[in-house]
């Protein structure tokens, strides 16, 4: 049987959530109108709006009091994190990130900085995860259609497994510039990029003197203010029952990412072929379904979320716990929820 454990006056679900049922609730980027709308100034309005960008759905909600400039707010954001798609997409061949996979084991390529910042961020949390996130996970990872429900054979592993190798990304500050050091190894940032697009489209709203807003692409999420003197309810997904949820908790001013095994994948039998390879195989992760972490920036949390999922839930929130400000919450591969101890210890508050 579960216990319902008390955090910051809310309520938070251990044990197995499939011995418990939940109402179902809308995610956050839908329900916080309603919770919003009684509480907001006479002038202001809530705007919503939703585009398909990165190869998912990315919203934006804020409240403004001119509809005009919000509709111009919306479309700025749009058009950054659409020049970020065309910049880091490794499924768009003119990208910069897709010449870097053509060219970077021939020689060294030079590349725009806020790229090579985030490369340098990327192989940061490769060293504090002993690998566990890594974007050279596309050296095999190319080799998978989950729509087609393809998987690389044999082969194709014993070939390109020895390309996953964080170490094997020579990046040099100076010149800012990047090498590969074996000839079949490629990137990708999936699992990094859409949460710093998501901060990105915070900073702007925020320059614009926006002070409540929600940005979402896929499973990230960064909250800018709170509802009004009260935080936003964020609901957990249950990663086996579309449209429920395992958990909720209250937040604001914080980034929110969630990976799941359900996101991309298809079974095999009975065994799910997903999206969030583990380094060391090549093949998907098995230890969790699910892991959500929070932190300031949703370029953290996206990162984490994929490194702490490959982890597993004892090394996960060994790593979660070491880190400041950094929360996690891991759904095992029995269902069972696992907190961090800073949630832990807010349930004694």
């Amino acid at each position: 049987m579960f216990k319902l454990i008390s955090v910051a006056g809310f309520r938070l679900l251990s044990g197995k959530f499939c011995e418990v049922r939940i109402t179902a609730l809308r995610f956050f980027c839908y329900l916080l109108t309603a919770f919003f709308l009684p509480l907001a100034p006479a002038s202001a309005e809530w705007h919503e709006r939703h585009q398909p960008i990165m190869g998912t759905r990315v919203s934006v909600e804020f409240w403004h009091d001119n509809a005009d400039q919000a509709d111009q707010l919306a479309a700025a954001v749009f058009s950054d994190m659409r020049s970020i798609e065309a910049q880091l997409s490794p499924y768009i061949e003119s990208s910069e990130l897709s010449t870097v996979n053509q060219q970077a084991h021939q020689s060294s390529v030079v590349i725009e900085q806020n790229f090579f910042q985030l490369l340098e961020k990327s192989l940061y949390f490769s060293r504090i995860s002993d690998g566990a996130f890594d974007i050279s996970f596309a050296s095999v990872g190319r080799f998978y259609d989950y729509r087609k429900e393809v998987a690389p054979s044999d082969v194709q592993l014993e070939e390109n497994l020895p390309a996953i190798n964080y170490q094997l990304i020579q990046l040099n500050k100076e010149k800012s510039s990047i090498r590969f050091l074996h000839p079949q190894l490629k990137i990708d940032l999936g699992g990094i990029a859409k949460g710093y697009a998501v901060d990105r489209a915070v900073d702007l709203l925020k320059e614009a003197g926006v002070q409540s807003a929600i940005v979402s692409a896929g499973g990230d999420s960064r909250i800018l203010g709170d509802r009004q003197g009260t935080p936003w309810m964020i609901g957990v997904r249950h990663p086996r029952e579309e449209g429920e949820y395992v958990v909720r908790i209250p937040l604001s001013n914080t980034a929110i990412s969630t990976s799941g095994d359900y996101e991309r994948f298809y079974l095999d039998g009975e065994t799910r072929i997903h999206h969030i390879l583990d380094p060391k195989s090549g093949k998907s992760a098995s230890e969790v379904q699910s892991v959500s972490v929070m932190s300031n920036m949703a370029v953290d949390t996206d990162a984490l979320s994929t490194t702490v999922f490959v982890m597993g839930v004892s090394p996960g929130l060994k790593l979660i716990n070491s880190l400041s400000g950094v929360d996690a919450i891991i759904i095992d591969g029995d269902g069972k929820l696992h907190y961090s101890d800073g949630l832990l210890r807010a349930e004694s508050q």
